[in-house]
């Protein structure tokens, strides 16, 4: 029983719910990455080009092996770098939000850091006062 308690212990602190969290949340952002890259990015960018679609890119190895009754009985082998470069660019946009994301979060925790301690607190009025006559007895 002491393993199951252990690993409980493990599974429920707080970074290991946090990491879970943030894998659950990287899913979905990369999913919402993919379809920007995809839907809006690459349409305009083949267009720039010449009306290239990016994902029927590709270099065929062996073409399929087609029967006499017209099924692909073996599928085509194929490079497909117009994936890879779709794939790349979703890479690029994914890694430079998350820097974007950190250094916002750094300048923040800097701004922190910076803010200068308050001053120390004057002295009160009985202080001040008790001053006052330490010095005129000192006379």
């Amino acid at each position: 029983m002491s393993m199951i308690k252990e690993f409980k212990e493990f599974a429920m602190r707080g970074n290991v719910v946090d990491m879970a969290v943030g894998i659950v949340i990287g899913g979905a952002f990369g999913k919402i990455v993919s379809s920007f890259v995809a839907d809006v990015v690459m349409p305009p960018l083949g267009l720039l080009i010449g009306g290239v679609d990016f994902t029927a890119l590709k270099i065929t190895i062996q073409d399929a092996v087609v029967d006499a009754a017209g099924t692909v009985t073996t599928e085509a082998v194929s490079i497909n770098y117009g994936t890879f470069i779709q794939t790349a660019v979703d890479f690029i946009i994914i890694a430079f939000a998350i820097f974007m994301v950190i250094k916002g979060m750094n300048s923040m925790k800097k701004k922190e850091e910076a803010a200068p301690p308050p001053p120390p607190p004057g002295p009160t009025k009985e202080e001040v006062l008790l001053t006052e006559i330490r010095d005129l007895l000192k006379k």
